[in-house]
This record gives structure tokens, sequence and C-alpha cells, in this order.
């Protein structure tokens, strides 16, 4: 089926997915908004499979700042394990952001709370644009994305941790729009530190779990821990150990927290933190 009415819409995500939705084989996303990149893989990843991927050319910067988010990189690696987006950045000179599927070339438009896909589906000029931005992709540079799939946080923090845990990441995922470590919001490290806290984990046993799945380093849990210690978010106990010193278990240190359910626990930390 191929695209062959301009689709308009208030929503990126819907406007996106009526494009993709009609697509098969490879598609070129080029220079994306950071509002396109993060709706191509929060909103459409379920639509990106063995007929359909995408190859995403982008402007470096703009890329990293998007991938800055734990909930779009996380959700990213995973459509990147499954072979279903490749990711690159080079120059884009492009002014707009396109979507070149082998039917269309799709500009899209955002104009304050309007998105439009303006659609062009004359056989020659497409072959030509998808031809031009084809070679364009061959010589851009492999994006090094270091988060892990979100499936394999989700599965390992349940058998490593404890479905309970597991649980309550998501229900702290769920309520949140981004996860960055930029002041504006929790990052993946915080929300494992506060989800381990309510489930008593040892400081131990999540940051060993979050430097193997590559979430961060041990350092980069304790020094977070310390950060939260010293805000009153959580506390620590601890914990004799046969040889070494005692291991430190996890608490949350504030009645606000304590008695937060799952998806209480963000707002109820953001709030405390402001």
């Amino acid at each position: 089926m191929s695209l062959d009415a301009n689709v308009l819409g208030t929503d990126m995500g819907y406007v996106l997915s009526s494009v993709l939705s009609e697509a098969t084989g490879t598609v070129y996303v080029v220079n994306p908004t950071q509002d396109l990149a993060k709706a191509l893989v929060t909103d459409c990843s379920e639509i990106l499979t063995n007929d359909t991927s995408v190859r995403l050319l982008s402007d470096e910067q703009l890329l990293k700042e998007v991938m800055d988010d734990f909930i779009v990189a996380s959700n990213a690696a995973e459509l990147v394990e499954a072979d279903a987006l490749t990711l690159r950045t080079g120059d884009v000179s492009e002014p707009n952001s396109l979507i070149i599927t082998t039917n269309a070339a799709v500009t899209m438009i955002q104009a304050s709370d309007q998105v439009a896909g303006m659609v062009a589906d004359e056989s020659e000029f497409v072959a030509t644009v998808r031809g031009s931005y084809a070679q364009a992709f061959e010589s851009a540079t492999s994006y090094p994305l270091r988060t892990p799939a979100i499936s394999s946080v989700r599965s390992t923090l349940a058998s490593e941790i404890g479905d309970e845990t597991r649980s309550d990441f998501d229900s702290v995922l769920t309520t949140l729009q981004t996860a960055r470590g930029d002041g504006k919001g929790l990052n993946e490290v915080t929300i494992s530190l506060l989800v381990a806290a309510k489930n008593n984990v040892l400081l131990y046993d999540i940051s060993k779990w979050g430097e193997d799945v590559g979430i961060a380093s041990k350092a980069t849990f304790s020094r977070t821990k310390t950060e939260l210690e010293e805000s009153g978010l959580i506390d620590t106990e601890k914990v004799p150990i046969d040889v070494g010193r005692p291991r430190l278990r996890l608490k949350l240190g504030h009645n606000q927290l304590a008695s937060a359910s799952s998806d209480q626990l963000a707002g109820v930390a953001q709030s405390l933190l402001a």
C-alpha cells in the first residue's frame, strides 16, 4: 500500500504512525526533530517489524540530546537489537524532517500544535530522493548507542534483584515523560536506587546489577546514593558479612516516600528534590 494523501494531526506520534503504517521495506528518516525521533522509538516501535526497518540520519548533537533520555534510548536500543533501527550521524543540510519510503517522500512540518506530513509520490522524484539519502546514509557515521535495551533491563532486574523491584521500576517509568540526568527529572540511576530502597535491596546488589546491564558504573551508583542520602530521600543500614566491610541496605528515608505507592514514587521524589 502506498501513502497517497497528506496527513494532518495534533500529535507527532499519530502522524508518524500513519506514515509508517503504510510503508514496507527500508524507510529513511532524515534530519528528525527531537519530537520526531522520540515518537519514532516510543510510539511506533510496534510498526517496525521484519517487513519495515528505519535508517535514521541525524545531526549528532540532536541525537545525543534525544538519547540522553533513558526512556527513549532504552527503547531505541531495543529496536537496534532487533535490526529494526539503524542510527547514523552526519552533516544534514535538509531544512525539514523527511521520511522516505519506497513509494513516497514525506516532509514533516510542525507548527504550533499542528503536525503535517506532506506527501510527494511521483515515482521518479521519490527514486531520486531515496537514492541520494541512501548514499548519504552509507557514508555517515554509526551512532554508538550505549544504553541497554529496555527488555534486558527489565528481565535482569527481575532475575537478579526481584520481581517486586522490577514491577516498581516499570511503574515509575510509566509515570515519567522523561528520565534524564540533567536536573529536569529523575534519571535511570536515581530511579533504580529509589525502587531498590523501597524494597530494602543492598547497595552492592543494585549497583552490581546496574553496572553489569550497562546502566552506569558502581561508582556512579555510589555517588548518586550519597546525593540521595544527603537529600534525605534514602537511608542506609549496615549489614554485617563474614569477610570484609559491612554492606549497606537501602531504605527510603522520608515518610512521604515510604507511604507512596510505586506509581507515586517519582512524583514525590521530584517534589522533595525541587
